[in-house]
């Protein structure tokens, strides 16, 4: 039998096969000693074999192979620094909360946070929230960084889950689709989350309550059937989105706009610092690129990411 993760708890795993029927599976030894790096070889979102076998009237699964992965998130294990923990797998896409002020997001971070989903090949809809609350200059602000992202690629929504402005348009995009919300604490991902679902009311609150009690327990993510055809995953308290392990060389390949101008850099290794004829540096100085960029850039060439890792950006 085939089917989807939606849950782990450690040694139980609840699977979920496309009749929709739930089975309660473990995994075989086997796959504990394949080398994988990791404190989870199966998270939620994965698909996976398995075959029911029954004890004392139980019928339980156990896991026999996992499916290739589309794309998948690490963070690092709290106890194990050369270990990762698996977050999720199989991610269509990720909706970032944006708040100007309450709190402030800075594009330091939204770029941080689009590098490492580039890394990821993670699709990444920029969702800026609570445009209820802006007043004229601020309103001003949030369509330049909208329309600064979307010449990038990025699809930009400005949303109110109070009022209720472009739910409709988030829903659309969830549609047939596994998406994750991520922002800041505070930006309004449980509000939102209720607003597009609110049956999930008690789940989401749930999740957070029981994680706030202990900080350093090992965090589960869970995977929710919404009413319209999509699908959801939940992921209370992870700490930070710190940049994957990427050579220097490669940073510049997340950045899609520098990307696009790498082949003109007169060295095929141009790390657009102090290089002759570089292509991206020449784009900036004829404002072809946003400067904000161009500094998150040279903030992660640089490993300025201590004080990133500690935002607590998905628990609220």
């Amino acid at each position: 039998m085939t089917g989807t993760i939606y849950k782990s708890t450690g040694s139980w795993y609840n699977v979920k096969t496309p009749q929709g029927k739930d089975f309660k599976c473990r995994i075989k030894g086997k796959f504990r000693m394949q080398g994988i790096k990791s404190t989870n070889p199966i998270a939620v979102g994965d698909v996976v074999d398995f075959e029911l076998e029954t004890k004392n009237d139980e019928v339980t699964g156990v896991i026999n192979k996992i499916h290739d992965r589309k794309n998948y998130i690490v963070r690092k294990s709290v106890n194990l620094s050369k270990q990762t923990h698996i977050i999720a797998s199989n991610i269509d896409q990720v909706f970032l909360l944006i708040t100007l002020n309450n709190p402030p997001t800075f594009t330091s971070f939204i770029d941080r946070f689009l590098v490492t989903a580039e890394a990821y090949v993670i699709k990444t809809v920029l969702v800026f929230n609570k445009i209820d609350t802006y007043n004229e200059d601020e309103i001003l602000e949030i369509k330049y960084l909208a329309d600064l992202y979307r010449k990038i690629g990025y699809e930009c929504v400005g949303i109110s889950a109070v009022t209720g402005k472009n739910i409709d348009k988030i829903k659309d995009l969830m549609k047939d689709k596994v998406s994750m919300f991520a922002g800041h604490s505070g930006v309004g991902k449980s509000t939102l989350i209720n607003t597009i679902e609110p049956g999930l009311d008690l789940k989401t609150k749930a999740i957070s309550e029981q994680h706030m009690q202990g900080q350093h327990t090992t965090t589960f993510a869970e995977m929710f059937d919404l009413s319209f055809q999509a699908k959801i995953i939940d992921t209370p308290g992870i700490k930070g989105f710190g940049v994957v392990d990427m050579e220097p060389e490669e940073v510049g390949d997340y950045f899609p706009e520098f990307f696009k101008l790498k082949q003109d850099c007169k060295f095929n290794n141009c790390l657009h610092k102090e290089e002759p004829k570089c292509a991206v540096k020449e784009a900036l100085d004829k404002d072809e690129i946003a400067f904000s960029r161009y500094r998150s850039y040279l903030q992660i060439l640089e490993g300025e990411d201590e004080h990133y890792r500690t935002d607590n950006w998905d628990n609220e």
